[in-house]
């Protein structure tokens, strides 16, 4: 397979080109990616010189360079996007350019092109705060920021191609990833590499906001799974199944990092924060897919690698933004 994968500098991207790289001996990879502040390749600096992957710099919105790529490639992944909250909050038009813009450019290439798969990269942030129970696939959206907002319009135009045109198109929306090398303003990193500078972490709310944390190497499983056996025209949830409230989510981090409550610093909550995601994964299931990690385990790994990393998260998070409300 000749595989397109668009922000394949990013956390879950890495990790996927990664993941494929080891499992299939005889794909071929272009990695397009921007390079925004959170693409850094050296998050695939272990695979640069691999014969099967290739990198372009490129924005997903210019149409020359995506209409070349695509056409000479089998399947696409799309998971270039601007995906921080905090952010799409404060700069909303480049979530609005990339996440719908951006994946309507994709979705015009990809159109008579032939292509087997076209897989869009979802979140189960467009659901909107679920109360009770999970959220299914036909459920309805109800994104409540311009994150989810955008990310649900790029899942809908991509759904319109598969309708309209015929496009192989699948969604796979997966809930609150971790792993190695996740930019750190996320809040498992954030946490993580303030606690080893010795500072607290701040934690929104009361704490009680609710997210279903899922590996980043089970949910590339998921995608690869969905790349390969999933139906187009539909869309596959992916959760891991470990449901925490934000506050103990931190006292796990604070556990695992060996610090007290006294590092935690509770800080206005952020607007329009939804309360509590949480996915039914029944569909992916039924495709022979299941969440291998222990969250517990995998989160200690997840610390070990910060602890040994610091030279690629350092720099990262000394410049980083810092976004207060």
């Amino acid at each position: 397979m000749r595989l397109l994968v668009t922000g394949g500098c990013g956390f879950i991207g890495s990790n996927f080109i990664r993941h494929l790289l080891i499992r299939y001996k005889d794909i071929r990879i272009v990695n397009l990616d921007k390079l925004t502040y959170c693409g850094n390749p050296e998050n695939l600096s272990d695979v640069a010189d691999d014969a099967r992957y290739s990198f372009v710099k490129g924005d997903i919105c210019d149409e020359k360079l995506v209409g070349d790529l695509v056409a000479d490639v089998d399947a696409v992944v799309n998971f270039a996007a601007e995906t921080h909250v905090d952010r799409s909050i404060k700069y909303p038009d480049d979530f609005l350019m990339t996440n719908v813009y951006g994946v309507k450019v994709l979705l015009a290439a990809a159109k008579g092109s032939g292509l087997t798969r076209f897989v869009q990269i979802g979140t189960d942030e467009v659901y909107g705060s679920v109360e009770e129970g999970f959220s299914k696939e036909e459920d309805p959206l109800k994104p409540k920021s311009p994150y989810s907002a955008t990310k649900a319009a790029g899942d809908l135009l991509a759904l319109s191609y598969h309708a309209t045109y015929g496009l192989p198109v699948i969604v796979a929306r997966s809930s609150n990833n971790f792993g190695p090398y996740q930019y750190p303003e996320k809040v498992v990193p954030l946490f993580i590499t303030n606690l080893m500078r010795g500072k607290k972490v701040p934690l929104y709310g009361d704490g009680g906001n609710v997210r279903d944390w899922l590996y980043v190497g089970d949910n590339c499983a998921a995608v690869d799974l969905i790349l390969h056996s999933g139906r187009p025209g539909a869309i596959y949830n992916i959760g891991g199944g470990n449901c925490l409230t934000n506050l103990e989510l931190t006292e796990k981090i604070l556990s695992v990092t060996g610090k007290g409550g006294e590092f935690i610093e509770y800080v206005n909550d952020r607007p329009g924060h939804d309360r509590r995601y949480a996915l039914d994964s029944s569909r992916v299931t039924r495709l022979g897919w299941a969440p291998e990690a222990d969250f517990t385990s995998d989160l200690k790994e997840t610390v070990d690698w910060y602890r040994n990393n610091e030279d690629w998260w350092g720099p990262l998070k000394d410049k980083a933004e810092i976004i207060e409300w």
